[in-house]
């Protein structure tokens, strides 16, 4: 169904996403971001479920472009507060967003807060010929008590995977994706486009 030359638009201009995305891809696709498409305008993430802000952004994509696409849209939910930050886990605390002022919020917000379990979540919505598919990867996990670590991006400083004795900022590339939703909801994807990681 695809080939290794085959052209996806990334619905994303965060770079670090993208490197994240193709090294899990590994050459599969040939994968454009938004600014490499000649996006330059903000899609919007009015809704309040990851996937509807996914389908969004690649019905978007599709509308102007006119070609195969994907988005996804994270978000990190934690027991202790309802599923915050949820949805708006890139501007949890406030715009424009910024990841350490995010963190910050969130290690306020877990302060004295002994039941640290959370999970990343991620749907990832492709959309072919017009027509769209969701996919879904979760990594269960923890709050930190502090940061750590120097790699990553978003909240990866202060969540450790289950399994694992760092947080995603400690680990290489490799090793995050050992653990990572991204892997997993990519995985489901390249299944059904007939590809494997």
């Amino acid at each position: 169904m695809s080939s290794p030359t085959q052209t996806l638009v990334f619905a994303t201009r965060n770079p670090h996403k993208a490197a994240e995305v193709r090294a899990l891809l590994k050459g599969r696709f040939h994968i454009l971001t938004l600014p490499e498409a000649g996006i330059n305008e903000e899609i919007p993430e009015p809704f309040p479920t990851l996937e509807e802000n996914a389908l969004a952004k690649t019905d978007f994509l599709f509308q102007r472009l006119g070609c195969d696409c994907f988005s996804e849209d994270t978000g990190l939910e934690v027991n202790a507060l309802g599923g915050e930050p949820g949805v708006r886990s890139a501007r949890y605390a406030g715009e424009p967003p910024q990841d350490a002022a995010n963190q910050q919020r969130l290690l306020e917000r877990m302060q004295g807060v002994t039941t640290r379990e959370a999970r990343f979540r991620t749907v990832f919505s492709l959309c072919l010929q017009g027509k769209s598919h969701c996919f879904e990867g979760i990594c269960e996990g923890r709050i930190a008590e502090y940061p750590a670590g120097k790699q990553g991006f978003g909240y990866d400083p202060v969540f450790i995977p289950t399994g694992a004795g760092q947080t995603f900022a400690e680990m290489g590339m490799e090793a995050k994706n050992h653990f990572s939703h991204r892997r997993k909801a990519l995985d489901a994807m390249l299944h059904f486009l007939g590809e494997g990681i």
